[in-house]
């Protein structure tokens, strides 16, 4: 019997991570939605909170066609103006 490591290795350099953002009174913060079923009510939830309690001056909320691919680069271009994005998935 012959058993097989499905295991990859990492290639390239390592992805860093953005800065945290310092305040969310008055920015303007990026929703990519997944396109899986719950995620747009979710997301509604998370608008909610952002604007009534976090300050949030604006929502910019993007949908990929579907959630296994990935977002298109106007999209990610959209996105880019943003303070901060939020990329989640809902099911």
């Amino acid at each position: 019997m012959k058993v097989l490591d499905p295991r990859q290795f990492a290639e390239g350099e390592p992805v860093t991570m953005a800065p945290a953002v310092a305040k969310l009174d008055g920015a303007v913060v990026g929703l990519l939605d997944n396109a899986k079923i719950g995620t747009a009510k979710f997301y509604d939830y998370v608008e909610e909170i952002l604007k009534s309690r976090h300050g949030v001056r604006e929502v910019v909320r993007r949908r990929k066609a579907d959630s296994s691919r990935p977002a298109p680069e106007a999209i990610i271009g959209e996105l880019s103006a943003a303070d901060a994005v939020v990329s989640g998935i809902g099911d």
